[in-house]
Formats: structure tokens, C-alpha cells, sequence
């Protein structure tokens, strides 16, 4: 992206903020008591776009108002925090989430008590703007995880010059690292030779991949998600797959909060429904480990914990999980499965049958069921 480009943007999401501090301060002049409207931010309020084919808030709407001294509170915040983001964008630099909370130290009666007040916040600016946090030219702490692959990135560095890598062949051990910024004016994808894209939860099941040359002999492109995976790596799954052309599958452990890993990459979180159409992959399939592979494979297992059993029960209202889990399994038939039996089990269980099992056996048979290799 130029500089002009860049600066309009930035001009854009300034105006945006400035029109939710400007809707506060009219209803004050106005001798009204303020307040901002935003979508209820739970799994009772996310419907099924089918514009997008993904799940985002629906019309049940909540209101923060000065009615409260906690609303009060939270108005003061918002209105430190959009002046805090004009100025970011304005000197052209950048924070962490984790530095905006510190920040807000100075801020007198409007700091935040904690970080998940902030990040809280800052979800909801984006929900009033209909903007994302890059936009706000704020980050996580965290990167994204890492690609192993044949795709070559062009990715803008530090000095602003232009470098090719390629994921397979420029790259150590440990894959091309994701950075926390994946639009098109960062990285673009100049070439690419594979058939599909498997986002693996673990990274000893990434590493394992890895180390059998999977990627090669499938000709697919591993991303590791690392555990529920961060918003730059989902949003870098849906760029490469529909950019790309490519099919994607997920691989996780055989627990439900790894079942809500697979839905938040595609479906859309219900954190982050209000963005869902640019993080999620609706087309993505699941290949496992499902509570019906755990008895098929006769695979080592552990013991549901309450929590475990508390997660499943809800994912049984959760409208997520309605469509099949894998070809003609329905999701609610497997949690049901989860339930009746009381085990769980991991990725790495498959090893039971030697470290090539995976590659050689278990995936080989999940990808030709859905017809991605023969």
C-alpha cells in the first residue's frame, strides 16, 4: 500500500472514531444521557449469514450508558481511548494491546482495572466503526504461529523493501512465522504448489508433519494454529484459501475446546463474530479426532474433566454445531458419543502405531475420504 493510501486509511478510521465520540458528545449538548448501542456478544445472539456463510451477531442489541457509574466509566474510556488511536494513527506509530492497558494508568478515573476491560473495549470499537484493530494500529503480544510449504510470500519488512520467501525452501525448522499483520499491503502470495491447506492445533503434531515431509509427499501446506489460534493466522487461512483456490481441513485433538478451534476458523468466534466474514473459512472441513475415531482407532484416551463435560453440553446449543462434523456425521451425534463414552484424546495418541502412522495411515485415509487425495 503508498503512503497516500495509507494516509486515507488512516484518515478514514479517524473520521469513524471521531463520529462515535460525536454521537456522545450531541446527546450531552442535548441534555440527554449518553450512551452507545452494540450487539449482545453471546452464542444466543449469533446468526447464520448467508451472505457470508459464517456466523456474526444477530439484532439483539445492548446499551452502555451513563446511567451507571460503571457505564459512565466505560463512556470516559472510550472517549480517552479514541483520542489515545487518533494520536497513533496521526504519528504513524503502533502499541500492543497489553501497552494501551498500561497507557491508561495516566488516564486518571478512566484506566482500566484490567487488561480484559481494554481488549474488551477495543472489541467493541471495532464493532461501532466496522473497522479491525489494525486499523487502530494496535496489536497483540503474540505473532501468529508458522507455515511449512510450498507457497512463496512477498512480505514488506521494516525498511519498507520488498522480499520473497519461500515457505519451504527459505525457512528452518520451525516454518515462516505469521505476523501479527496478514492484509494484502504486508504480504501478498506470488507462487504456490499445493492441493490443500491442513491447519494442525498442536506443535508436536506440526513438528511431526513436518518431520515426515507431509508437506511434500501430499503436497499441502501445514499451518500450525497453536492451540486456539490467533486472529492474524485465521485471517491468513482464509486469504491463501480463497486466493489460492485451496481446500481446507483442520486437524485437532479429540476434546471440545478443540472442537471450538475448528468452528472459530470456520465458522467465526463468537468473540470475534462481529469480523467473521474476513477470519473465517466456511468451506474448512474437519478431519479429526473425533470421539467416534477415539473407539475406530482404538486410540489411548483420558477422562473427561467436569469442565470437559460442561463445554460438550454446551456445544450441543451451540448452533455451530449443527452441520455434520465429518461427511455425514452430525456434530451433535459425536458430542453425544463424547458424552456417553467419557474420553478424550490427543493428536499425538495416533503414535500408538509408531510416529509414521499419522502421516502414512490416519490422514491419508481421513483426506481420500473427503476426496483430496486418491
Amino acid at each position: 500500500m503508498t503512503g497516500e493510501k495509507k494516509t486515507e486509511k488512516g484518515k478514514e478510521t479517524i473520521q469513524k472514531l471521531e463520529n462515535v465520540a460525536s454521537e456522545v458528545y450531541d446527546r450531552l449538548m442535548e441534555t440527554q444521557i449518553p450512551f452507545v448501542s452494540l450487539p449482545v456478544r453471546t452464542k444466543k445472539n449469533i446468526v447464520f449469514s448467508d451472505r457470508h456463510s459464517v456466523w456474526k451477531y444477530g439484532d439483539t442489541m445492548s446499551e452502555r450508558t451513563a446511567k451507571t457509574l460503571d457505564g459512565a466509566y466505560m463512556l470516559l474510556r472510550t472517549m480517552y481511548t479514541i483520542d489515545f488511536i487518533r494520536k497513533q494513527i496521526n504519528t504513524k506509530k503502533s502499541s500492543t494491546l497489553r501497552e494501551m492497558y498500561y497507557i491508561s494508568e495516566g488516564w486518571d478515573l478512566a484506566k482500566f482495572h484490567a487488561q480484559q476491560e481494554s481488549d474488551r473495549l477495543i472489541e467493541d470499537m471495532e464493532i461501532m466503526t466496522k473497522g479491525m484493530r489494525e486499523d487502530f494500529k494496535l496489536r497483540p503480544e503474540e505473532n501468529g504461529a508458522s507455515i511449512i510449504g510450498n507457497i512463496t510470500i512477498e512480505e514488506v519488512v521494516r525498511t519498507g523493501a520488498k522480499r520473497k520467501i519461500n515457505c519451504r525452501d527459505d525457512i528452518g525448522d520451525a516454518g515462516y512465522t505469521i505476523p501479527y499483520n496478514v492484509e494484502k499491503e504486508k504480504i501478498k502470495f506470488k507462487d504456490w504448489d499445493a492441493d490443500f491447506i491442513i491447519a494442525i492445533e498442536t506443535g508436536g503434531m506440526f513438528d511431526r508433519l513436518s518431520e515426515n515431509g507431509f508437506d511434500e509427499k501430499s503436497r499441502a501446506i501445514l499451518v500450525h494454529l497453536k492451540g486456539q489460534p490467533a486472529r492474524c493466522t485465521r485471517r491468513l487461512i482464509k486469504r491463501i484459501s480463497e486466493e489460492c483456490k485451496l481446500p481446507v481441513v483442520v486437524f485437532t485433538d479429540g476434546d471440545p475446546w478443540s472442537y471450538r478451534i475448528f468452528a472459530s476458523v470456520a465458522y467465526g468466534a463468537i468473540k470475534t463474530a462481529h469480523i467473521s466474514e474476513y477470519l473465517a473459512t466456511p468451506s474448512a472441513s474437519f478431519i479429526g479426532i473425533l470421539p467416534s475415531d477415539i473407539e475406530n482407532y482404538k486410540l489411548p484416551t483420558d477422562k473427561l474433566t467436569d469442565q470437559d463435560i460442561h463445554a460438550l453440553k454446551s456445544e450441543l446449543s451451540d448452533p455451530r454445531f449443527k452441520g455434520n462434523a465429518y461427511q455425514n456425521t452430525a456434530w451433535e451425534d459425536e458430542i453425544k458419543l463424547q458424552l456417553e463414552i467419557g474420553k478424550k484424546s490427543e493428536q499425538q495418541a495416533l503414535a500408538k502405531y509408531g510416529l509414521d502412522y499419522v502421516t502414512d495411515t490416519y490422514l491419508p485415509e481421513k483426506l481420500s475420504q473427503i476426496g483430496l487425495i486418491k
